[in-house]
């Protein structure tokens, strides 16, 4: 399949997948899909989030990485890999790189209920009293988000010849991640070492990444020809890519395609820059062997077999957050 090199990423309208048209369906199933086999990347429309619900998430995270750094930093859990609660400035970095991102974030992680036998493998989310409304909109954009990554996996599952359902049960009650970020202000460049920018190069680590609209520009996406291009999504559309361990299970049939987000002008270095990545993970006990029908005598089996759960540690290890190898 030649490559297709797309000047923007793709606009999809996910409601073409749930209108009950088998060919609008199938229309939304193949554009998805060979956006993922190219750039990996698509914005999508009608994807259950409204502007009210996103402006108070907004409204409540600003408010939220103003408080002081002492504040926040009672917020912290690296015994846990910081996997809930707040991660100071500077501690994740790129894989491959020490260098710090110029950013702070905040996990919000799966709710469940006391006595689920999850209660034991996810830790609790640790809620902010000085913002006790945190709580409230932050679960409630994570469950709108997890129902549309599930929908987003059924179309992904038609597209690789896999029942709708396939990766149902995998993701139910998943280990998945909301991440309001603030890449914080720069007043002063000299400050910081000078390779270090806002989000070096990467790819995701999870099946997919739905992303809420950043505040400024700044996201870039590596195509197949060494090109970068901007991710600009409409102030309607999230954008959705492939990670890491979708890219494993099919054999990198779709692919996890490196972004960036970059720094502003020096004149704009001062201000802030807030976005709300929701990271769909899998339960941990996932296997991501290579799917069968994506290795073949021109696609050889490309990666190991491993489970989620072992990829995230091994990764995590890797961008700084665990001291775990």
């Amino acid at each position: 399949m030649s490559e297709k090199l797309y000047e923007e990423i793709p606009s999809l309208d996910l409601s073409d997948f749930q209108s009950g048209d088998p060919e609008k369906k199938q229309s939304f199933v193949q554009e998805l899909g060979e956006a993922y086999q190219t750039i990996g990347f698509v914005a999508i429309k009608n994807h259950g989030l409204t502007d009210a619900l996103t402006e108070k998430l907004y409204d409540v995270i600003q408010r939220y990485f103003a408080l002081s750094d002492e504040v926040k930093s009672r917020h912290e859990m690296p015994d846990i890999q910081y996997q809930r609660g707040y991660t100071g400035k500077g501690k994740e970095h790129a894989k491959g790189r020490n260098t710090g991102d110029l950013k702070e974030f905040y996990h919000i992680g799966q709710e469940v209920a006391s006595g689920d036998p999850l209660t034991t493998g996810y830790p609790p989310n640790v809620w902010p009293e000085e913002l006790p409304e945190m709580r409230e909109v932050g679960v409630e954009v994570y469950r709108i988000l997890e129902t549309t990554g599930k929908t987003m996996l059924k179309a992904i599952a038609l597209y690789l010849g896999l029942e709708e359902e396939y990766f149902e049960k995998k993701v139910e009650k998943g280990n998945s991640i909301l991440r309001p970020i603030h890449y914080y202000p720069i007043e002063n460049p000299r400050e910081v070492p000078e390779d270090a920018v806002r989000a070096a190069e990467h790819g995701d680590i999870n099946l997919i990444t739905l992303l809420m609209g950043a505040s400024a520009d700044g996201l870039q996406v590596l195509r197949r020809d060494g090109k970068w291009i901007p991710i600009t999504a409409l102030p309607d559309q999230i954008v959705v890519n492939v990670g890491d361990m979708l890219d494993r299970l099919t054999n990198h049939k779709l692919k996890s395609t490196i972004h960036r987000v970059v720094n502003p002008p020096k004149e704009k270095m001062h201000t802030s820059r807030y976005s709300v990545p929701f990271f769909m993970h899998p339960r941990s006990e996932m296997d991501l062997s290579c799917l069968e029908t994506c290795v073949d005598t021109d696609n050889p089996k490309q990666y190991q077999d491993i489970t989620a759960g072992e990829f995230l540690a091994e990764r995590l290890a890797e961008i700084g957050l665990s001291s775990k190898k």
